[in-house]
């Protein structure tokens, strides 16, 4: 039971569409991660996904609309809902879901992550 700091943890890294696990909790896990320019379009087939900006400002684009998040500002991505978030500038968020999803959801890309760093 140790206290996380999110500003301290986001400090130790620099690379862009790399989540990082701070803890983990009833099989979920709860990560950081700094984005910058465009993801890819996927979804998750099995798992809802939480979006909590906690600096910046962050799009997220689904096939019918685009949404904007500010900082202190979260959404929660259904489970089989296409999304691509999207980072004009510099955007810390944190991310709350199950540990066994993969970042890309159902798309595989160079941004793929398969083995996450645990701060």
């Amino acid at each position: 039971m140790d206290i996380i700091n999110l500003q301290n943890n986001l400090a130790l890294f620099t690379e862009h569409w790399s989540p990082k696990i701070l803890a983990s909790l009833n099989g979920q896990h709860v990560k950081v991660a700094k984005l910058f320019g465009e993801f890819v379009w996927h979804s998750h087939d099995n798992e809802d996904e939480l979006f909590l900006v906690l600096e910046g400002s962050l799009q997220i684009a689904f096939r019918d609309r685009t949404v904007c998040l500010q900082a202190g500002e979260m959404i929660v991505v259904p489970k089989g809902v296409e999304h691509k978030p999207i980072a004009l500038q510099e955007v810390s968020v944190l991310l709350f879901e199950p540990a066994s999803t993969l970042n890309t959801g159902n798309a595989t890309s160079h941004f793929t992550k398969t083995d996450l760093d645990i701060l």
